[in-house]
Order: C-alpha cells, then structure tokens, then sequence
C-alpha cells in the first residue's frame, strides 16, 4: 500500500468515526469558525493537575477539519500540558510548511497524515481549525501554551 493510500485512510477513518466527538460541556467552551469555508467546531476542555483531561468536541465540516479534530483530540487527551504544546508547535510548523519538512511522526502520530494539506494553503485552516480551538481553550484554563 502507498504511503499517500495509507494517509488517506487515516484520515478518512477518523472523518467517519471520531474519536472524542460530542455535545461540549462543562463552564469552559471555546467556539472557532474558519470564514473562509464555514468549518465550525466547539471544544470544551478541562486541566487538572498539569494533564489534559475531559476533551470534547463538536463541529461541522469538510473532512480535513473533522479528521485533524479527532487526531488532535486523541493526541493530546490524557497528555501532559507540556506534551500537548510540543504536539501543538511541531503541527503548526508541519502546516504552515507549505510541503518542505515531513513533521515528527513520534510526536505527531496519526496526525503525520495530514503532511500534504500543508501544500494547499487554502486547507491549511481546515486542518488547524480544531488545534487552534484547543489552544485558546488551553490558554483560558490558565496553561501556557
């Protein structure tokens, strides 16, 4: 199977079955709307004790945004604040790359399949709709991302 074949699969698996996906609760809820395609995601989120915990999302959208939503998700749930902001860094780097560096598979895990959307700029903001929700959502919890 081609890498590109597998990539694909990756992500349209998580597209059709997303991991963490729900109706946010909790008093922290922090909502993100890309106006250049109308993707949209609500994510509620908790930290406790340095750790990433009670991670939810929801949205609507293309597959990229839907898929990078569930990546992220899984990625950073039950990880460190610290881990999640290097994971944060290295697929912010990998998106705005424009298709010149391939990101760190050991820390990006599934999210290495979202590599080529960093050549279509106009898909970058799909793929980082849901990280940026998580940063803000990070930030107003009092983590320094």
């Amino acid at each position: 199977m081609e890498l590109d074949s597998l990539y694909q699969e990756v992500i349209l698996d998580h597209y059709k079955k997303p991991h963490h996906k729900g109706l946010p609760v909790g008093e922290l809820q922090v909502h993100h709307v890309n106006p250049n395609c109308g993707d949209e995601i609500t994510l509620s989120l908790a930290i406790k004790d340095g750790k990433v915990e009670d991670l939810i999302w929801d949205g609507v959208g293309c597959s990229i945004s839907q898929a990078s939503a569930s990546i992220m998700s899984d990625l950073v749930s039950g990880k460190s604040v610290e881990s999640a902001r290097v994971a944060l860094q290295e697929f912010t780097e990998l998106m705005q790359s424009k298709g010149t560096i391939s990101g760190d598979e050991e820390i990006l895990e599934d999210a290495i399949a979202l590599a080529g959307v960093s050549k279509f700029p106009a898909r970058v903001k799909c793929a980082l709709l849901s990280w940026m929700a998580f940063k803000d959502a990070a930030i107003q919890n009092g983590a320094e991302l």
